[in-house]
C-alpha cells in the first residue's frame, strides 16, 4: 500500500535487542495526507539500513510504501504500520497522470439550428406500459 504526504513529526528512535540477542532499531514518523480532510497516520521504520536508506525531515513531501501487520497479545490486538521505501515527493500523481497528447486543435464545428422544440408529453416513469421499449432496464 502507499500513502502520500508531509511528514510533520519524526519522533524519537527505539532500540533494543531481540530474545536471540540481535540488536534492532525502529524509528517512527507521523506524516499527515494531503486528502481534503487530512488524516495523521503513524509508521515505522524498521532496521538500521532501512532507516539510512530512508531519511524523512519535517515539513518533507514523500510517498511511503508500507505493509500493515496486527497481532494479538495478552487478549489486545495492536496494529503496526511498517514502511518499506520512502520516495521524496509525490510520485503517485507522475506514474498516474497520462501524458499530453501532441494533437492539433481542430476548429469548433457549428451545427444547424434545431427547430423550436416542442414541449414532450408527460410520462409516468412508474407506468410500465409507457416508453419506446428501448431500455434495457429489467424494469
Amino acid at each position: 500500500m502507499e500513502v502520500v504526504g508531509k511528514i510533520i513529526q519524526v519522533l524519537p528512535a527505539q532500540e533494543g535487542v531481540g530474545r536471540n540477542g540481535n540488536p534492532w532499531k525502529v524509528q517512527p514518523y507521523v506524516l499527515e495526507t494531503l486528502d481534503q480532510y487530512p488524516r495523521k497516520v503513524h509508521f515505522e521504520v524498521f532496521g538500521e539500513d532501512r532507516i539510512k536508506q530512508n531519511p524523512c525531515e519535517i515539513d518533507q513531501l514523500v510517498t511511503v510504501s508500507f505493509d500493515i501487520e496486527s497481532r494479538e497479545f495478552n487478549g489486545r490486538w495492536y496494529t503496526s504500520i511498517r514502511a518499506w521505501r520512502i520516495q521524496q515527493g509525490d510520485t503517485t500523481q507522475a506514474a498516474t497522470a497520462p501524458a499530453p497528447a501532441a494533437a492539433p486543435v481542430a476548429a469548433p464545428v457549428t451545427a444547424p439550428a434545431a427547430p423550436a422544440a416542442q414541449p414532450a408529453p408527460a410520462v409516468d416513469p412508474f407506468d410500465a406500459s409507457a416508453g419506446d421499449g428501448t431500455s434495457d432496464l429489467p424494469f
